[in-house]
């Protein structure tokens, strides 16, 4: 069954509205192109200013147009756009490409005229991509619907495309293209979603995952505007093996400050956005040249490849840089087996490495059939799932047929750095083997390429894809306090240690002594959810005077720091034994909902910055995951011959934790347990402290 926005992007009949003779016009660039590049569907221009246009009658109204057509393009005056719409759907056009700004991004005048165009497609059914939009190519039907003149100065291109290229910015995706076309990446799609007041950046994206003209996607996303849609469109292209690469604006304050002024979007918590890719398995870029190389990796994707790595290299230096940005990388270099080195030794001379990085030395130009030897020696051992070559020039042109036989007889995902000038590129490239021009280019699209390869195979994306509903189980209201916050993860099976309520010093006093000594006394109050700065928590109490004197102490500061809470008392709890300290936490994200962060806690939390995120659910497998990528993590796993803590206790009670938030549903914006304290391994952890916010109206 066809998308529904298969007239928007692949359409057989297209309208100009506002068109004009003039190629440098906007009215007028997309009929040139489409004339140009050799458009086979129908092409209708309107404007009663032209009798013909580019050889083609021009119509005075949308009226006089045979009814049906698949695509409108609106080359005219953002006042003007409503109205046309309307006209254009009487007509029965099934989709419009809205060219002009002056919408939402213009202030509140240009918002409203937003909301109008929003209302006509919702009751109309009709498709309208815009406003403030560049327009789209089809570059398989040549389909040339944007105001581009990128396609005219980029190298042209022969033959089908493969790469899809779906942006938020018009400037961006030409940018991009341009780059791309000069390594020679072919394009089937070219969208630029502008305001996105109808269909979003997610829905263009699901049609691209269902594309079989697509095989991979390039991305740039400002503000992601439906959350849930881009993780089921992310994760189809996932389970379908098409790359999505993406890259995120708004990483600092004046990152999202620019995001605001451009689109009228608002940049998400981009940490949230991390780590939904990662468990999406997207790819994350840092600029275009990185988007553009990983696309033209992306042809390579079936090969099999992984992290780790062989280095071939007639330079002992070059090998050893390529070395260490692998590690640098995230990659490995495995030191390889006592028999493959002696294979490699037989044409390698004394002088030259054969442990990984592999150093052929000058020595290949002697004897260039042992490069089919040694290549296949890597090709088939265990250790090595990936193999990189430099040899520059004229010495990679010697080694190209041996290179390709290689190829073509193991299958595994082999990559020539060439630094020089070979002529054998595109023969070697046909082979089945990228050619890299640029050191720090390569790593930098390499190592993103094969840690998408490596997440591909452990398919991340599959518990995400399934909606997370609320549980029914939440409580009848939200937790008002600390107190019965804490109850509230502990009927879910979240450990706690043991506490009383006190309202008076003498009860405090007699909670101390059934649980005896020491103890820590904590102010408990709703409206004083950080208790530590208001004073509000007094530690290691040992004796009755201790504790008779650190309440009325306590409930002085708390009425100093905040005079309008609302004390109900304290919370008198039986002191921990030593223990590590995590903050286990969770919000409701905009953008992608339920989102957990797990890191260092206590009151260092915010200092060290020591986190890990990931979209709820997460189970006990994810958690140790997310524990294993702390810089902390030592500390629970026996630092300098420190007690091993009990990480498996740990990992179910963040488990626990997030079915805990989850049952929540809507109603709760955040919670957090700061710190669980997590003791030697056997004894456990503990909930030492609790927190529930109600999501605001």
């Amino acid at each position: 069954m066809a998308h529904k926005l298969e007239p928007l992007l692949n359409p057989s009949s297209i309208a100009i509205i506002g068109a004009s003779d003039n190629p440098g016009r906007i009215g007028g660039m997309p009929i040139d192109l489409l004339v140009q590049f050799g458009y086979a569907g129908d092409i209708y221009p309107v404007n009663p200013k032209y009798e013909s246009v580019f050889g083609r009658r021009c119509h005075d109204r949308v009226e006089d147009l045979p009814f049906g057509i698949d695509l409108a393009v609106l080359a005219i005056a953002a006042e003007d756009v409503a109205v046309m719409l309307a006209r254009c759907h009487a007509r029965g056009i099934r989709a419009a490409i809205v060219y002009a700004a002056g919408f939402a991004e213009a202030g509140e005048s240009g918002a409203a005229l937003q909301r109008t165009v929003e209302a006509f497609a919702r009751d109309s059914g009709m498709l309208v991509a815009g406003p403030n939009c560049m327009g789209f190519a089809n570059l398989n039907t040549h389909a040339y619907t944007a105001f581009a003149s990128v396609f005219k100065t980029a190298p042209r291109q022969e033959g089908r495309g493969r790469v899809s290229l779906l942006t938020q910015s018009g400037n961006v995706c030409a940018a991009v293209f341009a780059i791309a076309r000069e390594l020679d990446v072919p394009f089937s799609q070219f969208i630029n979603t502008g305001n996105e007041a109808c269909i979003d950046f997610s829905a263009y994206l699901d049609y691209l995952a269902e594309d079989a003209q697509t095989d991979a996607v390039i991305g740039y996303i400002e503000e992601l505007r439906d959350g849930p849609g881009f993780i089921r469109a992310a994760s189809a292209c996932a389970e379908a093996g098409k790359p999505l690469i993406v890259y995120k604006a708004g990483e600092t304050d004046k990152g999202r400050e620019a995001v605001r002024s451009h689109t009228s979007a608002l940049a998400g918590n981009q940490a949230i956005y991390r780590a939904a890719f990662a468990q999406l398995n997207v790819i994350e870029c840092q600029d275009f040249a990185q988007m553009a190389h990983i696309a033209e990796l992306s042809r390579y994707r079936d090969r099999s490849a992984g992290r780790r790595v062989a280095i071939v290299s007639i330079s002992g230096a070059v090998g050893a840089i390529l070395a260490d940005k692998c590690i640098g990388a995230g990659l490995e270099v495995p030191t390889l087996p006592g028999a493959l080195q002696d294979t490699l030794r037989a044409g390698i001379p004394d002088y030259g490495m054969v442990s990984n990085p592999i150093d052929v030395t000058g020595n290949v130009v002697n004897d260039p059939g042992f490069v089919r030897t040694a290549l296949g020696a890597l090709a088939t051992a265990e250790t090595i799932d990936t193999i990189i070559v430099y040899a520059p020039g004229y010495l990679l042109d010697r080694m190209a047929d041996d290179l390709a036989g290689v190829s073509a007889q193991h299958g595994r995902l082999i990559v020539a750095v060439d630094t020089g000038r070979a002529t054998r590129r595109a023969y070697l490239r046909d082979a089945g083997i990228p050619v890299m021009t640029d050191i720090g280019m390569t790593m930098q699209a390499l190592a993103p390429f094969l840690h998408w390869q490596e997440r591909r195979a452990r398919k991340p994306w599959r518990a995400l894809a399934q909606a997370c509903r609320p549980l029914p189980s939440g409580p009848d209201r939200l937790a008002r306090n600390e107190h019965e916050a804490r109850a509230w993860f502990v009927s879910q099976g979240v450990p706690t240690i043991a506490e009383r309520i006190a309202t008076t010093a003498e009860e405090a006093v007699a909670a101390a002594t059934a649980l005896g000594y020491p103890v820590a006394l904590k102010v408990l109050s709703a409206d004083v959810p950080h208790k530590t700065e208001a004073g509000g928590v007094q530690l290691h109490l040992g004796t009755s005077g201790a504790v008779r004197e650190a309440f009325h102490v306590m409930l002085a500061n708390v009425g100093q720091h905040v005079p309008d809470a609302r004390i109900e008392g304290v919370v008198v709890q039986k002191m921990a034994p030593p223990a590590v300290e995590l903050i286990v936490g969770a919000v409701r994200d905009p953008v992608f909902g339920a989102a957990l962060t797990v890191g260092l806690g206590g009151t260092l939390t915010e200092l060290y910055r020591d986190v890990c995120h990931r979209l709820l659910p997460v189970n006990a497998q994810d958690a140790r995951a997310m524990l294993g990528q702390l810089k902390a993590f030592p500390l629970l796993d026996g630092y300098r011959n420190a007690p091993l803590r009990d990480v498996d206790a740990t990992c179910e009670a963040i488990a626990a934790f997030s079915r805990a938030f989850l049952a929540l549903g809507d109603e709760a914006a955040e919670a957090e347990i700061n710190p669980l304290a997590v003791f030697e391994r056997g004894h456990g952890v503990a909930m030492l402290d609790a927190l529930i916010l109600p999501a605001q109206p």
